[in-house]
């Protein structure tokens, strides 16, 4: 097991490592003036050119990438272009308002999908058809669709929950749950489509096993079946397919974040794009492509406990 979970974190640090170069490279060939916009439309060449040497634009970008990446090894994520702030204490300001909907999402996706996914597979009939379609519409409906459709009626039209802001944990609870609520489920409405469909086969595959129909046939009741063996046999399956859909979860907070007015990683990320702000939006895509790589490293985990033949492949 421990070299299963070393293999995964080598290969999670391998990942964070391509992505955050590739972003560098990709952010410094936009050809952007950030100098010109950061001092403005009147501001003369020489304040342009005194602005490029501050910010480090007039060396290599070789040279700037080496001097971003040793500061990320150190804790350091550099200075907002534009705000002057510490992008790391940015992002430890933004990230609880995303992980609030994304963990949420995914909680959410986790045990929706397997409820309908099991009752779609055992009950079989209608339920299992109305599954079936309930599952594909929630799979064409784009995240921002769904966050729209839930601000207007279930936070304006009928006042049932907050449409926009964002109360903290520690003020309380109650309203912090209450204010992620819409934004989770928005995004949760696509994973729990694909999740609940791989679900549901691979219930109907372990179901027609041979193993099945000889417990069953010992007379073990059927809570027991499903739950201590069909169940555990088919997690692994949809473990893999919560992960997949996970990193749409933290793509999808981008959209949702600006639909519900929520100050969050998801909407610092548009508008650091948006202005060139390479060490901001260097300091997203390192914290995102983290929290994945954190999420489906536990997944993993799971998927070893529940099937040791993963933990070889």
């Amino acid at each position: 097991m421990k070299s299963f979970l070393a293999r995964r974190l080598l290969s999670g640090v391998v990942l964070v490592f391509v992505i955050s170069t590739l972003t560098f490279v990709l952010m410094r060939m936009t050809g952007t003036d950030v100098a010109r916009n950061i001092a403005g439309v009147t501001a003369s060449s020489a304040q342009v050119a005194e602005k490029k040497t501050e910010l480090g634009l007039d060396r290599p970008v070789f040279s700037q990438y080496l001097d971003w990446l040793g500061g990320a090894l150190q804790g350091d994520l550099g200075r907002s272009w534009f705000s002057g702030d510490p992008v790391t204490a940015t992002l430890t300001d933004k990230l609880p308002v995303t992980l609030s909907i994304v963990l949420g999402g995914l909680l959410l996706s986790a045990v929706v999908s397997v409820l309908l996914g099991v009752a779609a597979a055992v009950r079989g009939g209608v339920l299992d058809r109305v599954v079936q379609v309930v599952a594909v519409i929630g799979f064409a409906l784009p995240s921002f669709l769904v966050a729209l459709i839930l601000a207007f009626f279930v936070g304006v039209k009928w006042g049932l929950l907050p449409a926009t802001g964002y109360t903290t944990f520690a003020e309380s609870p109650g309203a912090w749950a209450q204010s992620v609520i819409l934004p989770s489920l928005s995004l949760a409405v696509g994973a729990i489509a694909a999740t609940a469909q791989q679900v549901r086969g691979s219930m109907l595959d372990i179901l027609a096993k041979d193993y099945i129909r000889t417990l069953r046939s010992r007379g073990l009741s059927n809570r027991s079946l499903l739950l201590k063996h069909a169940l555990r046999n088919a997690a692994p399956a949809a473990l893999t397919v919560l992960g997949l859909q996970f990193i749409g979860l933290v793509g999808g907070a981008v959209v949702v974040e600006k639909v519900f007015g929520l100050a969050g990683i998801g909407s610092t990320a548009n508008v650091a794009a948006g202005q060139g702000d390479v060490p901001l939006l260097m300091g997203v895509v390192v914290v995102m492509v983290t929290l994945v790589v954190v999420v489906n490293l536990l997944l993993d985990v799971a998927q070893g406990w529940l099937n040791p033949k993963v933990r070889v492949g």
